[in-house]
């Protein structure tokens, strides 16, 4: 006579149920805190179980459902109003870079203006020196050779 088993067979289901369970769970979590795009797709290869299982499951199936809508919801209006620039600090912003681009200018112009001089000053002192001969500049000019 053979023995029953269908206590174990439905013990062992029920733990394989909550333990898939808690996969998609912890993998819907994670996402979530990723911020990444939720959808079911994503939430079933993370938890390594089919999307079809996932829509059979009311509680997680509501919570993918909000929090892809929340996500749609929140990428119309990325930030919030109390997060956004007011126009008084948008304009001293600009306002700043403005002054900030006005410096840059003169410095640059100041800049230019000293290197100018610099190869003046270089270019008067080479017409002023006497030039040197092709042979020396290219090191072959004659030497001295002392006793062998």
């Amino acid at each position: 006579m053979r023995a029953d088993n269908s206590r174990h067979i439905a013990a062992a289901a029920r733990n394989r149920h909550e333990y898939t369970r808690a996969k998609a769970i912890k993998a819907l979590r994670e996402i979530d805190a990723a911020g990444t795009a939720v959808t079911f797709d994503i939430v079933a290869r993370a938890a390594s179980v089919s999307r079809s299982w996932l829509y059979t499951q009311p509680d997680l199936r509501a919570e993918i459902e909000r929090l892809r809508t929340e996500r749609q919801r929140a990428s119309t209006n990325p930030v919030p109003a109390r997060q956004r620039a007011s126009d008084a600090s948008l304009i001293r912003r600009l306002e700043a870079a403005n002054e900030r681009n006005r410096r840059l200018t003169e410095e640059n112009r100041q800049l230019r203006q000293q290197l100018a001089h610099a190869l003046g000053d270089l270019r008067a002192a080479r017409l002023q020196s006497p030039p040197i001969p092709e042979a020396r500049r290219q090191g072959r000019g004659s030497a001295t050779i002392g006793p062998c």
